[in-house]
């Protein structure tokens, strides 16, 4: 790469490229057959939440693999830390120097990230990542063997310092492999997974395997002789890195494209390389915005564990209350991680992480202020839930806005400057608490107690607020509906849509490119739903309104070639705001079955990836415009766009939409295709190549499952019926294997008709 690094912009919307952006002849092949998402995607969605996404991230092989190597170090790190501070402290009797023993185990720990920290995300991106981690997972399984041979803290201190060190190659390269493995729809889960399983399940599991080797105490020396419990740990954890490392030499494509290295290497030198990720990170709106939002949260973490014993013995509490502390803010930032992105909905994940950094601070002040435990726990539960929202928006964007070239450099100074942070704030937060000490401030009828804890919580918490306004708006900059309207739209959603379900309203939308036959299914579903005895209305956009049959002439007349992109997704999501307050909503109020001939998707994928406009920005503006409005039922009419624009010329001299390039509804269909992959409970995929007949039966039977559990209980029967029917019968596969659109690794799809 000869040029300046830049951000990777991801305009076609969920994990496809920028128009016009051709494969690379070394890019991953296509997954196979029964890749993550194929089969969910055709399910006919019911019941498939977060769950299953994990689930489908799982059953990536390649993926899966690096997870358990990764489970495996992260046990193996949790186990060694446990068993290296109790090394340290074991070497003395004396209680001050067992405490600075522990210090400086600890700070040997945090200081390597500050002085090689960028240089190994350089490394990262320069070279093979595979064998990177192969040789430090290697290195780290010799040092840690090593410690109790040696048994000598001076050696301890070097070995922990180089275990670190190798540790700071060995991250960058996963975190920046990861994204090449995976649609970038499904980074988040992964992202998820490897979170829950870093910070919830291998440091609970360690504990206990700790507990259980030092209970067993001199049982362990008669068995293995010279070996004590705490030894035979730091075997156990040296055995999991040589484990990982022949895991990892198994799986080729974790090698990426630095496979080119040799290549990369001609054009730019390491320094070189080291320079440009600094300044990719000062020069790029997005990654300067994380940079500030996480350097300042973790700060604002450093004073809450600085002083945390503090603040429990002013609040009356012991070392039991300062464990309930500690064990809650791991609480909330699982609670965060795990289900914030379904509390957070639709919102952009710039808007999350900014948010969230500030929601934090706002409870952080709050928690200066707290004269209760019980509060203060509570408090501190929040905390961690709205730190977990941001550090998975945070490492999300990461993996998905930046490209493969510098992804590893920027993941790496990202981590150093979070573990400096947290140095800064150990070492400055408990010296500003001594410093202010305790005072007690008459108010006349009320005295209030101030002491420097609490000052230093409370300037923590202003520090977050703003460091979190400083990230929102680098990164939030020029979107198109206010941050209110945005989240007032996104939570709204779900209870009105709950409230319109139990009334028996109910939205059924039909989507595909063009010549799908949406309005002939539309037509035949409506009049088979009336036939049973439902009140049932069909409604067409663009030009279900007035209004919109003005905007539908002007959007689809060739003479108005000229009109600019967000100019016609600004037209589009009118026409929608007239359509869903004149035609569905009082509909859908009624208690009436309603069916659209287009809605949202349509905007993301023709307005989005067909114009190239950022897909965030079409979600965002579309979910304003119809008040978070979303169909129960997408039905997706999938077909190659040879096919259907031959049919749709066929029919009628071609509109401004259907003149296109095949490349424009190459990439719309491949957005709806993504969609649906991404939100399989919402979607039935249908083969448009089948007979309208074929179709029909297909849709009616998905119909009648979604509306039999409904008040509209004239379907009982007909859901019987359908099943029962052989020709309507379906396994949940309405697209055929050999005609579904394959996913591609390296967060593209592409399509094999």
């Amino acid at each position: 790469m000869t040029g300046a690094p830049v951000e990777r912009v991801d305009t076609a919307g969920d994990g496809l490229p920028p128009a016009g952006t051709p494969v690379p002849p070394d890019a991953p092949p296509p997954l196979p057959e029964d890749a993550p998402g194929a089969e969910d995607a055709h399910d006919g969605g019911s019941g498939v939440g977060q769950v299953a996404k994990i689930r489908a991230v799982l059953r990536i092989d390649d993926f899966r693999k690096l997870w358990l190597s990764t489970l495996l170090s992260s046990f193996g790190d949790w186990l060694g830390l446990l068993a290296i501070t109790v090394t340290a402290t074991l070497t003395f009797d004396d209680y001050a120097a067992q405490n600075f023993a522990l210090a400086g185990v600890l700070l040997f720990r945090l200081l390597p990230a500050i002085l090689l920290g960028p240089v190994a995300g350089a490394f990262a991106d320069r070279f093979d990542r595979r064998k990177t981690m192969v040789v430090t997972d290697v290195f780290r399984f010799a040092l840690f063997a090593s410690i109790p041979i040696v048994d000598n803290l001076i050696w301890l201190f070097i070995a922990q310092f180089v275990i670190e060190a190798f540790s700071l190659f060995w991250i960058p390269a996963k975190d920046a492999a990861v994204p090449n493995m995976l649609r970038r729809d499904q980074l988040e889960a992964a992202n998820q997974l490897s979170l829950v399983t870093t910070y919830g399940l291998t440091p609970v599991f360690a504990a206990i395997v700790f507990a259980v080797l030092t209970s067993v105490g001199s049982g362990v020396s008669e068995a293995l002789p010279g070996v004590n419990e705490v030894d035979l740990a730091l075997y156990l954890n040296a055995i999991t890195f040589l484990v990982a490392a022949v895991v990892i030499w198994n799986l080729p494509s974790i090698s990426g494209r630095r496979a080119a290295g040799a290549v990369v290497g001609q054009q730019e030198s390491f320094l070189g390389s080291l320079v440009k990720g600094f300044s990719f990170a000062g020069h790029t709106r997005l990654i300067r915005g994380l940079v500030v939002g996480i350097t300042g949260a973790f700060v604002a973490a450093g004073a809450i564990i600085a002083t945390g014993q503090a603040y429990v013995n002013v609040l009356g509490g012991g070392q039991a209350a300062y464990g309930l502390l500690f064990g809650a803010v791991f609480v909330g930032l699982g609670l965060g991680i795990g289900i914030g992105p379904s509390v957070a909905r639709d919102l952009a994940r710039e808007r999350v992480f900014g948010v969230a950094i500030v929601g934090a601070g706002i409870v952080v002040v709050l928690l200066s202020w707290s004269f209760a435990l019980w509060i203060s726990l509570l408090l501190v539960v929040f905390m961690g839930f709205f730190a977990g929202m941001a550090f998975l928006a945070g490492i999300t964007l990461i993996g998905t806005e930046v490209a493969d070239e510098i992804r590893g450099r920027t993941f790496a100074i990202v981590q150093s400057l979070v573990r400096a942070a947290l140095i800064i704030s150990l070492a400055l937060v408990p010296i500003g608490v001594g410093l202010i000490g305790r005072h007690e401030v008459d108010l006349g009828a009320l005295a209030v107690q101030l002491s420097g804890e609490r000052i230093m919580l409370f300037a923590a918490g202003l520090l977050a607020i703003g460091v979190g306004v400083v990230a929102y708006r680098q990164m939030d900059d020029g979107r198109p509906v206010p941050l209110l309207a945005d989240v007032v739209t996104a939570l709204r959603r779900d209870t009105t849509a709950r409230r319109r379900l139990a009334g028996g309203g109910v939205l059924i939308a039909f989507e595909g490119g063009e010549g799908a036959g949406k309005s002939t299914q539309v037509r035949r579903l409506q009049e088979w739903l009336t036939d049973e005895g439902l009140v049932c209305r069909a409604s067409f956009e663009p030009g279900a309104t007035p209004s919109g049959a003005g905007i539908r002439s002007i959007v689809l007349d060739k003479a108005n070639a000229g009109i600019a992109p967000r100019s016609e997704a600004l037209l589009y999501a009118a026409d929608r705001a007239q359509h869903v307050q004149d035609v569905l909503r009082p509909a859908l109020d009624a208690g009436e079955v309603v069916l659209t001939d287009r809605f949202t998707d349509s905007s993301l994928a023709y307005q989005g990836a067909g114009r190239t406009i950022p897909l965030d920005d079409v979600r965002m503006l579309s979910r304003w415009a119809t008040q978070g409005l979303r169909p129960d039922l997408t039905v997706l009419l999938d077909l190659p766009p040879e096919v259907g624009l031959a049919r749709a010329r066929g029919r009628a001299a071609a509109d401004r939409l259907e003149s296109e390039s095949l490349d424009f509804h190459l990439r719309v269909r491949q957005t709806f295709c993504a969609l649906a992959e991404s939100d399989p409970d919402r979607y039935l995929v249908l083969d448009a190549r089948k007979s309208p007949d074929e179709i029909a039966a297909a849709i009616r039977v998905r119909v009648a499952e979604l509306l039999s559990g409904l008040p509209l209980q004239t379907l009982a029967q007909p859901v019987a019926e359908a099943r029962a029917d052989p020709a309507t019968r379906h396994d949940g596969d309405a697209v055929p294997a050999h005609h579904r659109p394959h996913a591609q690794t390296g967060s593209t799809t592409r399509l094999h008709p």
